[in-house]
């Protein structure tokens, strides 16, 4: 039987479209499931801030009435807007062992994106690159940590063959953060000289502050990765949800500021968040009945970390206030329980985050790669100007707007 790929427009697609990672990555012990409540409010429009500035098609691919593939095809303008492209995207990618289900998936999102006048279609990406983003290639065999995905091989291999074209790598490097062998001295003297030299201080964010220190975060954020791949400026309602988030695995000890003393100004972050798939996996997509227990005791259950933000203002890079970012890392892990972790995602064009890893004595464990497909002019999109975005919340969707005509 031929697959057929079409929209998410039913109660019924969408609780497909959640299960279908539930069925294919049922045994693989690398592999984390979600919980499914979190997966609907992420998915829709009413509680997701990507849809401020963002609009999506889910689909499905079936074979014979069977789901054998998801994806969604989607549009971040404020990505656009920030770096003057047209570009399209995709996500949320699941497939079985089926070069065809596959094909038809890219087929439908690109038609999605060319009606709405993308010129280029690159993932996967779960919305943003700040999401779950890009196909294992390198470290497969290792568990996926908070926000990283999670594939078989033969999804890299069905990507190839579907003639995506390599877009970017990216990096995730292993700290033993309770190791400080391995640390270059400069990296110790430098954030040792930190305060005296500049007048620069760390300070730890609290759970009453981090909706307002994440506006610090934003301007340091904005201003130190507006420059890379795949960047997309954090908004008020994006720092909103972000900080929404946050909560729910706040530790104080690794959330952080460099701040100037005389002033205050905050010139570098760092946000690590402990590894929550560590209880998810306990979980096993469900808060009921007994799941909420493993969240309530997950401080006991977590050992690791991932770096997920570490950035400096441009001006004060020379000062060596990632030097003393780091360092307080290692001040942490000796206080606590968690003692390893992985820093990224970090672009493989990056090189001067990459020497700064080695040089704290990180090794590459992942590599994660963008795809991408240039999108040329069709007159026969497949699906048609004002196409359902879905909403659990409501009946019938959201119609999505139509494209500028201009």
């Amino acid at each position: 039987m031929s697959v057929e790929a079409g929209p998410v427009s039913t109660r019924r697609d969408l609780r497909e479209f959640i299960d279908l990672p539930f069925r294919l990555h049922a045994t693989a012990t690398q592999w984390t499931p979600p919980l499914r409540l979190e997966r609907r409010m992420f998915l829709s429009p009413r509680f997701n801030a990507f849809f401020r500035h963002g609009e999506a098609q889910l689909l499905l691919a079936r074979r014979g009435g069977r789901v054998v593939g998801r994806m969604s095809a989607h549009i971040d303008h404020a990505f656009n807007e920030h770096h003057g492209t047209r570009w399209g995207s995709f996500g949320f990618l699941e497939v079985e062992d089926d070069q065809e289900a596959l094909d038809s998936l890219l087929a439908a999102g690109a038609d999605w994106l060319r009606d709405r006048r993308c010129d280029r279609m690159v993932g996967p990406m779960d919305f943003t690159m700040n999401d779950e983003s890009g196909i294992v290639v390198e470290g497969g065999e290792l568990p996926a940590m908070i926000r990283q995905p999670w594939q078989p091989p033969y999804y890299r291999r069905l990507c190839e063959g579907a003639g995506l074209d390599k877009a970017m790598d990216m990096l995730m490097w292993r700290l033993h953060i309770a190791d400080r062998a391995k640390v270059l001295p400069i990296i110790t003297r430098l954030a040792e000289r930190l305060e005296p030299d500049h007048g620069i201080r760390i300070r730890h964010m609290t759970r009453r502050t981090l909706r307002r220190d994440m506006n610090a975060f934003a301007e340091i954020y904005n201003t130190a990765w507006r420059r890379n791949w795949g960047f997309v400026p954090y908004g008020p309602a994006d720092l909103d949800a972000y900080a929404h988030e946050l909560q729910l695995v706040f530790d104080r000890r690794w959330f952080m500021v460099a701040e100037r003393i005389d002033t205050g100004e905050p010139v570098g972050v760092g946000i690590t968040v402990p590894d929550i798939n560590q209880v998810l996996a306990r979980m096993n997509g469900r808060l009921l009945p007994a799941g909420w227990l493993h969240y309530l005791r997950r401080k006991r259950i977590i050992d690791r970390c991932r770096v997920g933000f570490l950035g400096v203002k441009p001006e004060y890079q020379h000062t060596g206030v990632a030097a003393g970012l780091y360092i307080e890392h290692f001040d942490m892990a000796e206080a606590g329980h968690v003692k390893c972790g992985e820093m990224g995602w970090i672009l493989e064009t990056n090189v001067s985050m990459n020497r700064g890893m080695d040089a704290m004595g990180g090794e590459v464990v992942k590599r994660y790669r963008m795809y991408e497909r240039r999108l040329e002019p069709d007159a026969q999109p497949a699906f048609p100007v004002g196409a359902r975005i879905w909403n659990p919340d409501m009946r019938r969707g959201a119609i999505a707007p139509e494209p500028d005509a201009s």
